[in-house]
């Protein structure tokens, strides 16, 4: 199902940037797998897959840094940094090879970037651009992509250290605006959490925020433009003629 919030002016979009954990893949498993490991490797006991997963969306170094700190039984600035560089060391080796033992691709999320590219390829319609912007690491970002045949859909995949900030601050998406040749008002962020919805609201862009990802429970913090149910109704929302303008 598709929920307008505020109208986004679809004829007019040049660029969709999608967050990609919680938004095109369920990566949860293999980041507890590998945040439980890093733990079990200092000497700390494993957490919940749920606590963890209510972690994601804010980079490595603040996954991990969250995960020691309830592991431990302390406040997040009480971590120790040497402790803390040292983890994230462990935990991006463990990732890095662990990457894909559980992830895929969401259901639909294929044949929607397959439609989409279709709608937006077509005579008299406007040039778009498609891209990922995450917080994960690129290497392991452009590799699970690659893995999961999402890849080719993309003309960038930026992870949390392509730049030197990191979502919600606004400057990958800027980055990947000029690039694209596209202005606020011709681009559209789509993700999962509220992280996703501020970067937007950062950068002057749409939204449209995922109801089917880790973010949940912070996504309607800040309310996006629209909010879809499943990776299906990306093409619904992103098609003047098929969206369903009842809220």
């Amino acid at each position: 199902m598709v929920r307008v919030l505020r109208p986004i002016p679809v004829y007019k979009l040049k660029l969709l940037a999608f967050d990609l954990d919680g938004t095109l893949i369920d990566s949860a498993q293999d980041l507890c797998n590998s945040v439980n490991a890093t733990l079990g490797h200092f000497k700390q006991g494993p957490l919940p897959d749920p606590a963890i997963a209510g972690f994601v969306g804010n980079g490595v170094p603040m996954l991990v840094r969250r995960s020691l700190a309830m592991a431990g039984g302390m406040t997040p600035e009480q971590v120790d940094e040497e402790l803390l560089a040292q983890a994230i060391a462990f935990f991006l080796g463990y990732y890095r090879e662990h990457k894909l033992d559980f992830t895929y691709a969401y259901a639909g999320v294929l044949e929607a970037l397959k439609a989409l590219g279709e709608l937006h390829n077509a005579p008299g319609g406007v040039p778009r651009t498609m891209a990922v912007l995450t917080n994960k690491p690129v290497r392991p970002a452009r590799g699970i992509c690659e893995g999961l045949g999402l890849a080719d859909y993309f003309l960038h995949i930026y992870g949390g250290d392509s730049f030197a900030l990191k979502k919600p601050d606004p400057l990958g998406l800027r980055t990947l605006m000029e690039e694209a040749g596209a202005s606020p008002e011709e681009t559209v962020m789509i993700g999962d959490s509220q992280v996703d919805v501020q970067t937007a609201r950062n950068a002057g862009a749409w939204s449209i925020g995922c109801d089917f990802g880790f973010g949940q429970r912070t996504l309607m913090k800040i309310p996006p433009d629209i909010l879809v149910d499943t990776a299906a109704d990306w093409t619904a929302a992103l098609s003047p003629a098929k969206i369903d303008l009842r809220k």
